[in-house]
């Protein structure tokens, strides 16, 4: 599982100038792009392999990029830390966003996957309150309460039977807000690479040690795939950690809906996949509500969070 983790920024930064603004928005959109590729990529080998087996081999060849950033930048001196028991927590529910995501991916096009997992901004907000204690105005709320119904519209409970796939999305869209949230909490204390490194390691050991009872001996080119997934997802981490560095979170985080333009085309061109006009509907309503909460963060004077990638387990959140 690809990990994650990027220190807070003050909330209070500095104007920073034009160029090196598109500089960082330019990078955002690359970064997602990535993303979108390297879930393309899991979603081909899905057919041919266990989940537990992708997850894994995905964390082990993201990991190679993140940790030749985190030697170049101050090395193991910058993984010091006295809350390894929120660090493992936090690779927990990393860990089980990507299952979830790759086991969506595995049974929904996509796009429709995505349209789902859109819902983590929603969740974030959500959560904060009980867990960060963090107040929510009512207007943020009025967001998150038509981007559930924006999630209603994709799932259609009592009209069309909820599926595997979907359920799986919508639980890596809550594993995936619970991960940010300690991302979160750790980064008030913790430096970037200790909170990429142990979330990462807590899931290579969790799936390493399951992966005796669900190996399936990969082909050559296969195993090429994985290794190109792993490094795709690790260096996308690096590049939106670049773009967040450049420009302010509330202009680069709306880029992550950029993904599921290319999970349309990817889709269609590879498997033929069409957009099913419900999912597409509610993920414009989840979509505009995210959004509109980016909006009133920044309205606030917040920088506010990106939302997690569960498919490798990686927070986008801000540097």
């Amino acid at each position: 599982m690809s990990s994650v983790s990027m220190s807070q920024p003050a909330l209070a930064a500095p104007a920073l100038p034009t160029p090196l603004i598109g500089a960082g928005i330019g990078l955002g959109a690359l970064a997602f792009a990535l993303f979108t590729l390297m879930d393309t990529a899991i979603k081909w080998l899905s057919s041919g392999y266990p989940v537990i087996e992708l997850v894994f081999f995905n964390a082990l060849f993201a990991l190679i990029p993140v940790s030749l950033t985190t030697l170049r930048r101050g090395g193991l001196a910058r993984l010091r830390t006295r809350r390894l028991h929120l660090h493992v927590l936090r690779g927990a529910f990393g860990l089980g966003g990507g299952f979830l995501a790759f086991y969506a991916y595995s049974r929904l096009p996509l796009a429709d996957a995505y349209s789902i997992i859109f819902a983590t901004p929603l969740l974030i907000t959500a959560l904060s309150v009980p867990i960060l204690g963090e107040q929510v105005g009512w207007r943020r709320w009025s967001a998150v309460a038509v981007g559930f119904v924006g999630v209603l519209v994709m799932l259609r409970p009592g009209v069309a039977p909820v599926g595997p796939g979907s359920l799986a999305a919508l639980g890596a869209a809550c594993a995936s807000a619970l991960a940010i949230l300690l991302v979160r909490k750790l980064s008030a204390t913790e430096s970037t690479a200790s909170i990429a490194l142990y979330s990462n390691l807590t899931g290579l050991l969790v799936t390493g040690s399951l992966l005796p009872f669900h190996w399936v001996v990969p082909s050559l080119g296969d195993l090429l795939l994985m290794a190109a997934a792993g490094l795709i997802g690790g260096s996308a981490l690096l590049i939106l950690i670049s773009a967040y560095r450049r420009a302010p979170a509330a202009l680069v985080a709306p880029f992550q809906y950029s993904q599921m333009v290319w999970a349309i085309l990817l889709g269609f061109v590879i498997w033929g996949d069409m957009p099913d006009p419900a999912r597409l509907l509610g993920a414009a309503i989840v979509a505009s509500s995210g959004l509109f909460i980016v909006y009133r963060e920044t309205a606030l004077g917040r920088r506010p969070t990106a939302s997690l990638h569960p498919s490798a387990g990686t927070a986008k959140a801000r540097p």
